[in-house]
């Protein structure tokens, strides 16, 4: 079993323990669950960096990347910055993250926040509603193209945008329904952790103008960014990049004033 099937097995216990202890209608009742959503996809397309900064402690292959900031901390520097949106890992056992940390974001800043989760059924949706987020992630690999039509129709009836993340052209063509906005290709393969920007530059002319483009994974550099712009990017998801160092929200600002030529 490779660590994305531990993954997807841990949450699939999760996700049924949840739904015991909290019912839909106690989530559909939240204070944040009538909030208007902000379109992340909207300001990917009219933003000239296009940069989504993550807040992420750690991940299976990075026992520790940061654990020195607070939520709001992290979020008020990116936001600072001047990102187009914030990427908020939410899964407790791999990578340190909680539905808190989704409320914390959403108190402090005024920029679409994203689910970074594992998604498989509906009842994330309605969590990721009820607690602030603006968009939601759903994964290819981990879902069937029925599942992946379901879940999408259901997350923009609520509002939410999606994001469809990929990393091969057989994910690519048995995903593309209208129910998405966002396609994003993951340069990490998710079985192994192992990346290669050459996964957003193959894919890049398969997915369909209708939907904005991003790239995530392996974005640390000026250069990197210009390149897969060429290619018809409009966003970037950036993670540790920022997160491992001793101030990620100045370090995003670095970034971006350099990517807009400030610096």
């Amino acid at each position: 079993m490779n660590i994305l099937d531990k993954i997807i097995f841990d949450k699939r216990r999760e996700v049924a323990l949840k739904k015991s202890l909290v019912s839909t209608a106690q989530l559909e009742s939240s204070f944040l669950f009538g909030n208007r959503t902000i379109s992340l996809s909207k300001l990917l397309r009219n933003s000239p960096t296009g940069i989504i900064a993550e807040h992420k402690r750690r991940s299976p292959s990075k026992p520790t990347i940061n654990n020195s900031f607070s939520v709001e901390e992290v979020v008020t520097g990116y936001e600072s910055a001047g990102v187009s949106g914030i990427s908020v890992l939410t899964d407790a056992k791999y990578f340190g993250g909680s539905l808190e940390d989704l409320i914390l974001a959403k108190a402090a800043v005024n920029v679409p926040l994203l689910r970074k989760e594992f998604i498989i059924d509906e009842y994330q949706i309605l969590e990721a509603k009820a607690n602030g987020a603006d968009a939601v992630l759903l994964i290819a690999a981990v879902l069937t193209p029925e599942e992946i039509k379901n879940l999408s129709e259901f997350a923009q009836s609520l509002s939410l945008e999606v994001l469809l993340e990929i990393h091969n052209l057989e994910e690519l063509q048995k995903s593309m329904v209208p129910s998405l906005d966002i396609v994003g290709v993951n340069n990490r393969n998710l079985k192994t952790f192992e990346v290669d920007l050459n996964y957003s530059k193959d894919l890049a002319s398969a997915i369909p103008e209708d939907f904005v483009k991003i790239s995530e994974s392996g974005i640390s550099s000026i250069d990197t960014v210009n390149t897969l712009k060429s290619f018809g990017f409009q966003g970037f998801l950036i993670g540790e990049n920022f997160m491992k160092t001793d101030n990620p929200g100045a370090s995003a600002k670095v970034f971006i004033d350099q990517l807009i030529g400030k610096n």
